[in-house]
């Protein structure tokens, strides 16, 4: 039993294990398998309300199914974000109809999300938006804008929008947090941006005139800042933790394949793959060691700064141990091709992205020296 898990910890993980190895099966339909998993109850652990067709389960439990789902093998979820960042953000800010309408929908399986905060102009820097959501009466909004690097937005039913709804408002005043469905033809149009490694999981979304009813404003015309921070900080520690498991079933492929190369003969490899080995192991133990707390602000920050890091320095002893072949790609960058990249290939192109996404270690590190360290802010520009 490891440092942190009870007993029934321990039984709950016996649970999981057993309905994923008799339930996961390579290929399957990505929607069908979020219905799978809502049929037995396991979208909504995190939520801190139940009767929704969800299972409430506690802080540890919740680290054991997403550890035990990453040992699985199964699929990416593609209901993460309705689960881990809507659903605790209507629980917290929603009214009862909202939750009544959407929670049941999320933890059935049956319409999966996508989140539109960041933009062209507005990144990292969320209080810059400019997507517009005007008012038409009691009716609704029209909104106006485009949304950038929005995952899997060509398979999502719904959005949740940031939009300015105030005119002539700045920052982070005047915005206002929407629900917008995404079947809207001549409304709403997805354009999937093609990756290094070939696939498409992120999209722009450009809003010409789409319907947001009235009923569907979360927090109230105004409150969008608010909502919108509070959900940021919902997927934490459980998701971190999960992740790590992944990151090493990742690295002992690396190693595998070390010895099946001969690789682990040099001993600047080996000394790599140590050091990448006794860091994740560090990581796991402070994630644990942080789980459920709230007094540190800038524990989140810490936690991308090293894991975006370790990712992309095994990303690249990947790359060392396959050779010379590493550097050969596909002959023809056509849109099949990139498929033909090995394991090691598009592990390393993907993690270039680590140090971006989720808030750059730019962004990170103002964090830490703003909000922890007390330093002096940082000039903003004049808008």
């Amino acid at each position: 039993m490891e440092f942190g898990f009870t007993a029934e910890d321990e039984a709950f993980r016996a649970e999981a294990r057993a309905w994923l190895s008799e339930h996961v099966e390579p290929g399957r339909d990505r929607r069908d398998w979020e219905r799978e998993l809502g049929k037995a109850g396991w979208i909504g652990l995190g939520w801190s309300e139940a009767g929704y067709g969800n299972r409430v389960a506690g802080l540890t439990q919740q680290v054991v199914w997403a550890e035990e789902y990453a040992r699985s093998g199964a699929a990416p979820r593609s209901g993460h974000i309705g689960e881990n960042l809507l659903g605790p953000t209507l629980i917290a800010h929603g009214t009862e109809e909202q939750k009544g309408r959407f929670l049941p929908a999320v933890a059935a399986g049956d319409e999966l999300w996508c989140q539109g905060y960041s933009e062209p102009g507005a990144g990292s820097d969320l209080a810059g938006v400019r997507t517009r959501g005007e008012r038409e009466g009691s009716g609704g909004y029209r909104v106006t804008g485009q949304k950038i690097w929005t995952s899997l937005a060509h398979e999502a039913d719904w959005c949740f929008v940031l939009a300015r709804t105030e005119a002539g408002s700045v920052r982070h005043h005047g915005l206002t947090f929407l629900l917008v469905p995404m079947d809207q033809p001549g409304r709403i149009e997805v354009r999937p941006i093609r990756q290094m490694t070939g696939t498409s999981e992120f999209n722009e979304v450009f809003f010409d005139g789409a319907v947001a009813r009235a009923e569907h404003v979360v927090g109230g015309e105004g409150g969008g800042w608010k909502v919108a921070m509070s959900l940021l900080g919902f997927e934490r520690g459980v998701s971190t933790l999960a992740q790590q498991v992944g990151f090493a079933e990742e690295l002992g492929r690396v190693v595998r394949a070390a010895v099946a190369s001969g690789a682990v003969g040099d001993a600047v490899v080996r000394e790599r793959l140590l050091r990448l080995w006794g860091e994740l192991r560090v990581m796991r133990w402070n994630a644990l060691r942080t789980l459920g707390s709230s007094g540190d602000a800038g524990a989140p920050s810490v936690a991308k700064l090293l894991w975006a890091g370790w990712h992309q320095r095994l990303g690249e002893v990947a790359m060392l141990v396959r050779g010379a072949g590493a550097t050969v790609g596909p002959g023809d960058w056509s849109a099949a091709a990139p498929y033909e990249l090995d394991v090691a290939q598009r592990q390393f192109l993907f993690s270039r992205a680590d140090t971006i996404y989720g808030g750059s270690d730019q962004i990170q590190r103002t964090i830490i020296a703003e909000r922890v360290l007390g330093l002096p802010r940082e000039p903003k520009g004049v808008v």
